[in-house]
């Protein structure tokens, strides 16, 4: 592979949630989007023209929409638990309805990959719940399938060997990886180089994002995001691994700190020098 296979990409949004403005990407030169999930307002035909003109003038391509729900919330690990993805079962069927709504407008976009936080799959497989999660899952890519679309799970809640049985009980040939290696620190539920060599093919999305582990306690308390390459993610090591087993796509920074707009598009645009010369670097 060349340098020129690896497109340099930015998480970004619309009018809603996480990720930096469109000008923002284009002023940095970026030319490839994740995508958050749009506001419900915006999730029109008539807002997917107007926003896939927008994307056409700007030289900017979406390779993943990702899913948010209302009420998800990160503010400690305890609550992501209680809040985030498909996991929690209040929430749960009004999501994946929510979930099919989101992957219809990303079909108008033209973009033929939904990501999402599943969000802590139940530890028993043999659970009720367990049995039920997966469900919803191969209901999920069974829709996607339908719209010639497949489903990115995020790493981060739980450990590689765990999300590999997972993706292995819902046996649906659409269901992948977005591999967050800054995930697996802040959560921490493993090493990310080793990780990647785990899930080797599986990875159809990354997220080129740093961390710092918890002083605390893993899994309990959280560890610190920090600007790609300045944590322990080791930023060479993971681009040179994601070569290795095989990895072809955009290179995606998620940098999230949108109350310092200024300090946020520095250190993304930094990033983008550190990936342009690590990528030199390994592939020559």
């Amino acid at each position: 592979m060349k340098v020129s296979d690896y497109p340099i990409g930015v998480f970004a949004g619309i009018d809603a949630g996480l990720g930096v403005k469109l000008e923002v990407v284009r002023e940095l030169g970026i030319k490839t989007i994740q995508l958050h999930t749009p506001a419900k307002a915006s999730r029109t035909a008539e807002q997917a023209e107007k926003f896939a003109d927008k994307l056409k003038d700007y030289g900017i391509v979406i390779t993943v929409v990702f899913l948010g729900f209302e009420g998800e919330t990160y503010e400690t690990i305890a609550r992501t638990a209680e809040t985030v993805g498909f996991v929690p079962k209040a929430t749960r069927q009004a999501r994946l309805q929510e979930a099919y709504a989101i992957a219809d407008f990303a079909k108008l976009l033209g973009v033929s990959a939904i990501g999402s936080h599943i969000g802590f799959v139940p530890h028993n497989r043999h659970s009720a719940d367990y049995k039920e999660v997966t469900e919803t899952i191969r209901t999920l890519c069974d829709y996607l399938a339908k719209n010639d679309q497949a489903l990115h799970l995020e790493t981060g809640q739980e450990d590689v060997d765990s999300l590999l049985q997972f993706m292995d009980a819902v046996q649906r040939g659409n269901l992948f990886v977005n591999f967050d290696p800054a995930n697996l620190i802040l959560y921490g539920v493993g090493k990310p180089l080793d990780a990647v060599t785990k899930l080797g093919s599986r990875i159809k999305s990354v997220h080129c994002k740093d961390a710092l582990a918890t002083a605390g306690t893993p899994g309990v308390d959280w560890g610190r995001e920090v600007p790609f390459g300045t944590g322990q993610v080791n930023a060479e090591e993971f681009l040179r691994t994601l070569f290795t087993v095989g990895y072809t796509g955009a290179l995606t920074i998620e940098r999230e700190i949108p109350e310092e707009p200024l300090r946020q598009k520095e250190e993304i645009g930094q990033s983008v020098k550190l990936i342009e010369e690590l990528t030199r670097k390994i592939l020559g």
